[in-house]
């Protein structure tokens, strides 16, 4: 039996097919083996403070962002520029590992895209560090600190939050202030609250927050004084009318007997005066005491001259006529 048309091709149509997917195999393989490699980038860095001055001696290193590992270092140039080049394409950590300035703080890290053939510029700022303040509250006399004092902070310009702090056992508290600028930044401290038993010295304390240095802001308060009870008056007993009722004999005032009439006077002759009289001898009375004695005296020179003139009557009728 003879082969049909279709077995005698058969093979010849397989090799046909094999050797067509070989040749495409071998043409794929050496256009990817001629095929150029990527460009690199660069990456280049500008570093500046808030005042707008160049920073040299800045750090940077750049992270492959696959493994974290550190694959290029170097440092700002004395005009504040750091360029990192041959950079393959891709994205990159950078990150700043020290400002080479005393008054400086390190900027975040960031992530960087690299284009090839292209040079990626970035402008990195290193803000000035903040201020270290303490404030103090102390008794103005004895210098004890004193502990529950409440003080606010606040920008003297006006922008920026305010800062409220509170004084502990030792008298004090403390914290950071933003600095804006490289010849500091102005704030005012103000007292609003004093310690129990204190009078608050609201006298406002200017501070002046220079980057990276101490600061202090100091408050005195004056103890308030314990209020004392006024003494108090004994009052007289009072009678049920309202009048002050005497309380000794003493305090009443003395009877004043009134000037004796003739009567009285030619009566004092025959009879003792009465004692109660006798024993109101003030000052007050000397007076009438003389005149009584002036009356008793004339009443008794005219009594001894009328009985005279009677004896001589007598004598005078009993003579020879």
């Amino acid at each position: 039996m003879r082969p049909s048309t279709t077995d005698r091709y058969a093979p010849t149509a397989v090799g046909v097919a094999a050797a067509l997917v070989a040749g495409t195999l071998l043409s794929a393989s050496t256009a990817w083996a001629e095929a150029p490699e990527p460009q690199p980038g660069t990456v280049e860095i500008i570093k500046k403070d808030p005042d707008g001055a160049l920073l040299a001696g800045a750090e940077f290193s750049l992270l492959d962002t696959l493994n974290g590992t550190k694959a290029l270092t170097g440092k700002s140039n004395t005009e504040g520029i750091l360029r990192f080049e041959g950079v393959a394409p891709g994205v990159w950590r950078l990150k700043e590992t020290a400002t080479g300035s005393p008054i400086h703080d390190l900027a975040p890290g960031q992530d960087v895209i690299i284009t090839p053939g292209q040079v990626a510029k970035l402008t990195i700022i290193d803000h000035f560090m903040p201020a270290d303040l303490t404030v103090s509250k102390t008794d103005k006399t004895s210098g004890k600190p004193l502990a529950g004092a409440v003080i606010d902070i606040t920008p003297a310009s006006g922008d920026g939050k305010s800062v409220t702090l509170t004084t502990g056992k030792d008298g004090t508290a403390t914290t950071k202030l933003p600095v804006a600028s490289r010849a500091g930044t102005a704030y005012t401290a103000t007292a609003t609250k004093a310690p129990d038993g204190y009078q608050l010295d609201s006298a406002p304390v200017k501070i002046t927050a220079n980057p990276g240095a101490p600061a202090t802001a100091a408050f005195t308060d004056t103890k308030k004084e314990q209020p004392t009870q006024p003494p108090t008056t004994p009052t007289a007993p009072t009678t049920p009318s309202g009048k002050p009722t005497p309380s000794s004999p003493e305090t009443s005032q003395p009877h004043t007997s009134a000037a004796p009439t003739p009567e009285q006077t030619t009566s004092s002759t025959s009879s003792p005066a009465p004692m109660g009289s006798l024993a109101q001898t003030g000052a007050e009375d000397t007076g009438w005491l003389l005149a009584g004695a002036g009356v008793l005296l004339a009443a008794g020179g005219g009594a001894l001259f009328a009985v005279s003139r009677r004896r001589d009557a007598a004598e005078g009728d009993q003579s020879p006529s």
